[in-house]
């Protein structure tokens, strides 16, 4: 059962797990860093769930190398 749980949402437990981590971290002080760490975990659950999807990078960067070189020639 553990196996094909991991298998199917593996992304969204590494990034949960991470962003908890990372939380953690910040837990500290108060209501605010409370905040942040909830921040983190959403982001760290949302990187994962686009992992387990397949879509591919989360930032185009072929898109920006081919503006880049399309306004700025000489950067080539």
């Amino acid at each position: 059962m553990w196996r094909v749980w991991w298998e199917t949402s593996g992304g969204k437990i590494a990034g949960v797990a991470a962003g908890l981590l990372f939380g953690i971290i910040y837990l500290i002080s108060g209501f605010w860093d409370m905040l942040f760490c909830a921040l983190l975990i959403g982001i760290g659950y949302w990187i994962g769930k686009l992992k387990d999807e397949r879509r591919g990078p989360l930032f185009p960067w072929e898109k920006v190398t081919d503006w880049v070189a399309d306004r700025w020639p000489w950067s080539r």
